[in-house]
């Protein structure tokens, strides 16, 4: 209201919208579930890996070439990637922000703080802030090439194995693998809630299903770097 008095006009739907912790919620659990679609084509896109450098090097192609002729050549890859960025930019400034408001809404520590809660919402603002590091640490290692030290430009097969022939890349991709389970399994459960789909019937159901894609990315993505590791993948 005071808004609408200094500017002599009342702000937009959708500011007010944003302005909420409703919307910024909503924001989240929207920009969430992209990522999460991204990340199940992205593992079963990694999985091809198994089935040799002819087969994954041709998918990377594809990638750069997807939708054509009617794209241009890399015109589908940067309309996904300009996608993916917005939601991750939403993803990470409303969690930022409703941060930022639940600390301004309760300046004195609790007496008692609920341990659930408590260990839930660490859990997703430290895997937030591995998973960011992490995604540049990715870009750098296997688009930019950048801190890949040999890395071989135009064939992704053998970049991969140059990553994961390293015990700090096998480290790093395993670790935040694991902070992306974690990340998952906590914000599919809380997307459907903030998004109205759960309820007392279906929060069971629901939270099996978050474990069970939990486990499933956390198990497709890691199975690459260990069967480098193993010889599987060579």
């Amino acid at each position: 209201m005071a808004l609408a008095t200094r500017t002599g006009r009342r702000p937009s739907t959708t500011r007010t919208l944003w302005d909420s912790t409703v919307g910024k919620k909503s924001v989240m659990a929207v920009s969430g579930l992209i990522m999460l679609g991204y990340l199940v084509v992205h593992m079963i896109g990694n999985l091809k890996i198994f089935f040799g450098p002819g087969d994954f090097n041709g998918y990377a192609h594809w990638l750069r070439h997807m939708g054509e002729p009617f794209l241009h050549s890399h015109w589908g890859l940067w309309a996904a990637r300009v996608i993916l960025l917005a939601a991750v930019v939403a993803h990470a400034v409303s969690a930022y922000q409703l941060s930022r408001r639940d600390i301004k809404a309760r300046p004195v520590r609790y007496a008692h703080k609920r341990r659930r809660a408590s260990y839930a919402t660490r859990t997703m603002r430290w895997g937030g802030v591995i998973l960011a590091l992490f995604i540049v640490w990715h870009l750098l290692d296997l688009t930019t090439l950048t801190v890949n030290e040999r890395a071989w430009a135009g064939h992704p097969y053998e970049n991969v194995l140059a990553t994961f022939s390293t015990w700090y890349g096998n480290t790093i991709y395993i670790v935040a693998m694991a902070a992306l389970a974690m990340h998952v399994r906590h914000g599919f459960w809380s997307a459907a809630q903030t998004l109205g789909a759960g309820n007392a019937r279906r929060d069971r159901a629901l939270k099996l299903l978050a474990n069970a894609l939990a486990l499933v990315l956390f198990a497709g993505f890691v199975s690459v770097p260990l069967a480098v590791m193993t010889g599987v993948v060579s």
